[in-house]
């Protein structure tokens, strides 16, 4: 019976971590992308806004419609102001994310290293042991063919 090498089971917990953190990392990134998608979209909602008003210059708006016009304009710049701290939430988020995949792949990357070596090692060991082997080998036909 061959008993598994345990840096394989390392290896093996160490590639799981290391593909979810990568999945952690992508789903920041997506929402990171949804929120600065949602920020445009204020920014472009507002400035289209503000250009509509541009095009009643010349024409008389009620107090009331002036009012609410800025009260709008504020509201609006409001929600821009909660995106922008949404956006640099995520962005932060995403920074955890990097951070953390990177340790992860670091941790694999080194249990791959150990085996490697250890897999040269126990080549080099073969190699030794089989030269030892022919050596042996060798004189043995030697010492026979001195004998006869």
């Amino acid at each position: 019976m061959t008993r598994t090498d345990p840096l394989l089971t390392v290896l093996k917990l160490a590639t799981s971590a290391e593909d979810q953190a990568a999945l952690q990392l992508k789903s920041a990134q997506f929402e990171k992308q949804k929120r600065q998608g949602q920020l445009d979209a204020l920014n472009n909602y507002r400035l289209d806004y503000m250009k509509q008003m541009e095009g009643h210059t010349g024409t008389t708006l009620r107090a009331n419609q002036y009012h609410q016009f800025h009260q709008f304009i504020r509201q609006v710049d409001n929600a821009i102001t909660q995106q922008v701290g949404a956006v640099q939430d995520a962005e932060k988020q995403v920074g955890y994310r990097q951070v953390h995949w990177q340790e992860t792949q670091q941790k694999r990357k080194a249990v791959d290293m150990l085996l490697k070596q250890k897999a040269k090692k126990a080549m080099a060991i073969e190699a030794k042991l089989e030269q030892k082997n022919s050596d042996e080998f060798a004189m043995q036909q030697y010492f026979r063919r001195k004998l006869k």
